[in-house]
């Protein structure tokens, strides 16, 4: 059974092989997912990551549903995540070389209504796993919004060793499909 430095470790390999054109056309694809999907269509106020540059970007998404809905993007906080709104032009490199918005108005997880969430790998049980800092599980610990996974097909793997802390992510959108985790099973589209 693999580690979770394995899955680290194959997962990038996998996304160094991507090309620029293969990348666009895939978080495209997912994205077009995300917004078929009831969670995306009912939410007013939507917290998602600034994508890095090795994860499936987000950055086509922020831009066509800035003004349409509430976009909001987290910001480091020493071992914590902060909310705050979006606005073009109000962001600056901050820790670990993610845009981050500059503003002061901190917002809490109860007032979003959707969490679009990124990870280095999910698997069909809706663990996840990210970079190992555990920002993502500290901040949705206490949500009770939606979540909403986004990742490269080539991101979902067999088995993710999860651990009581993790928080679990009910639905998925990669490019090739929408995986919708189930109390008894899963169902994908």
């Amino acid at each position: 059974m693999a580690t979770k430095t394995d899955i680290r470790r194959d997962i990038r390999q996998l996304k160094r092989m991507l090309t620029d054109e293969q990348k666009a056309i895939a978080a495209s694809k997912c994205f077009s997912r995300l917004e078929q999907c009831q969670e995306f269509i009912d939410a007013d106020r939507i917290l998602v990551y600034a994508s890095l540059p090795d994860e499936i970007s987000t950055d086509e998404f922020i831009s066509r549903w800035y003004g349409r809905k509430q976009i909001f993007l987290p910001r480091v906080n020493g071992d914590d995540l902060d909310i705050l709104p979006y606005r073009p032009g109000d962001t600056a490199e901050g820790a670990f070389g993610i845009d981050e918005p500059t503003g002061n108005e901190c917002r809490d997880i109860s007032e979003i209504d959707l969490v679009v969430v990124p990870a280095m790998a999910f698997d069909r049980r809706g663990n996840r796993l990210g970079r190992g800092r555990g920002f993502y599980d500290r901040l949705l610990h206490n949500a009770t919004c939606p979540l909403i996974g986004a990742a490269y097909a080539i991101q979902i793997v067999e088995h993710i060793p999860a651990e009581p802390h993790d928080i679990k992510i009910p639905t998925i959108v990669t490019d090739e499909e929408t995986i919708r985790i189930q109390q008894y099973g899963i169902s994908n589209s």
